[in-house]
């Protein structure tokens, strides 16, 4: 039976409320009825004595100084954020400055909620490994209060054979700090295109820009802008649109000195206010060299958008968003090399089933072929990959996942043509890895799902999200897999 290829490890990763950022925090916001009462604390805090502010910060910073990586840096951070609410700002002492960044901060626990849906590549330092070893980076979807997600990471050893060491987690968590990053000109003007915002602005703005651009030449560009076109009725919609879509592209870098595990991609942008979601990484190698890429679901609240990041380190990811029909839904994984010259992605634009999409020369991922469609029992509601192929001499292994009666999630696993990703060569009969009664409970029930896996001397590493309240970790022979696998009629794309 299929579902006695993998081999489940005892090793699990929990979630860990230790694992806090310090977040901004505003009285008020957080009512039914917004009433901001920023102006009324700080006067309360600026009428504190110089013995009392004192005191409150030394308490503070001996209750959380050690939780946090720069607690002061933070609340300076803050304080600047709000002190256009005080009358008298230059009165207030360095002391009471800080004080006020306190009173607006707050703890986030980035995974209180659950811990799930990760990913496995090989890590960027390879160093200091015996024989058989493999240093693996593991990405995290890590989810707080009110649902919120972020990314996160671990760090981990694998091998020799099926041994598995996963790094100590500890240690204060620090959010990327945004940075300028090069737009792309094609990019922007997919984006226009994909919202059907064409006129004589954007038309002129795209025709100024070079290929590559910062926000200075950016401004430059709508700063020169003709009156008569800025005076039509649409002239500031416009720009507003303009300055959104650009902004969807930006940078995020970590201080040299954090570990891994230390590093939270934050959201950042409006698109992805309510998480950035299940990110898929690959170690994409072409004639310039290995980078990590990865996609992931941006969420504001209402919409989902599906986003790219690339790194070459993974302490400075560039983020940008990704165009066209086949990244209209959720599930894009990147393929981990071009195949024939094209840059090709599994995805699940109509929601259920398994494609395959191209990158077109204008930077939009085009209508996808179908590869897979709900067929068997426990998939008959939908399907999608469980992260980036992954190369054999067999052909593509595609790890896919089925949700079958009552929103039960198990882990498949279909072969595709090496050089012809659009046909499917082999198919497993029935699931992979399905929850047992370990995995069956927590934040959601009844679900294994991974975002990616890879192979080491010959076996599969698989990290899968148990019922979104732990990860687990199995493993697979590869020659075992391929060969428990049906052959498929050979023919171009299937419906199912």
């Amino acid at each position: 039976m299929t579902g006695t290829l993998a081999v489940r490890h005892g090793v699990t990763l929990t979630p860990d409320p230790r694992r806090v950022i310090a977040k901004l925090f505003i009285p008020g916001e957080d009512a039914a009825v917004v009433r901001t009462r920023a102006g009324a604390l700080i006067d309360r805090v600026a009428h504190l004595d110089d013995e009392e502010t004192g005191r409150l910060l030394r308490d503070t910073f001996d209750r959380f100084g050690t939780r946090h990586r720069d607690l002061a840096g933070t609340f300076h951070h803050h304080y600047d954020l709000v002190r256009h609410r005080i009358a008298r700002a230059r009165d207030l002492s360095p002391t009471t400055r800080l004080l006020v960044g306190a009173y607006f901060s707050h703890e986030y626990a980035v995974e209180s909620a659950a811990l799930c849906n990760p990913s496995m590549v090989a890590h960027p330092d390879q160093t200091n490994l015996d024989a058989g070893q493999l240093r693996v980076a593991i990405s995290l979807r890590q989810i707080g209060e009110g649902h919120l997600s972020s990314i996160g990471f671990a760090t981990a050893i694998v091998g020799p054979g099926r041994r598995l060491t996963v790094a100590d987690r500890s240690g204060p968590l620090v959010v990327g700090q945004r940075t300028g990053v090069r737009h792309r000109r094609d990019l922007l003007a997919a984006g226009l295109a994909e919202e059907d915002w064409d006129n004589e602005v954007t038309a002129t703005v795209l025709d100024a820009l070079p290929d590559r651009y910062d926000e200075a030449a950016f401004e430059r560009v709508l700063g020169n802008l003709p009156p008569d076109l800025l005076s039509r009725s649409t002239g500031l919609d416009t720009l507003e649109h303009l300055r959104r879509i650009d902004a969807a592209s930006y940078a995020t870098t970590f201080p040299a000195d954090t570990a891994l595990h230390e590093r939270v991609l934050w959201p950042a942008t409006p698109a992805e206010s309510n998480g950035m979601e299940d990110a898929r990484f690959v170690r994409f190698t072409d004639e310039s060299g290995p980078v990590y890429r990865a996609t992931y679901t941006a969420y504001d609240g209402r919409r989902i958008a599906t986003r790219a990041l690339a790194s070459t380190d993974l302490r400075r990811f560039e983020v940008t968003p990704m165009r066209g029909p086949g990244a209209r839904n959720k599930g894009v994984a990147l393929f981990p090399r071009t195949v024939g010259g094209r840059h090709l992605a599994l995805c699940r634009a109509d929601g259920e089933t398994i494609g395959l999409t191209c990158l077109d020369g204008d930077n939009r991922w085009q209508e996808p072929t179908p590869l897979h469609a709900p067929r068997d029992s426990w998939e008959l509601i939908q399907v999608g990959n469980c992260g980036s192929p992954i190369e054999t001499d067999a052909g593509w292994l595609v790890l896919t996942h089925g949700v079958g009666p009552m929103r039960r999630y198990a882990v498949g696993a279909l072969l595709l043509d090496l050089h012809r990703p659009e046909r499917v060569v082999a198919q497993l009969p029935g699931a992979l890895l399905s929850p047992d009664a370990a995995d069956r409970d927590g934040y959601v029930p009844n679900v294994v799902y991974s975002c990616g896996g890879l192979i080491h001397a010959g076996e599969l590493w698989l990290p899968y999200g148990a019922s979104d309240a732990r990860v687990g970790f199995a493993t697979v022979p590869v020659a075992a897999l391929v060969a428990a696998m049906v052959e498929t009629p050979p023919r171009g794309g299937r419906d199912g």
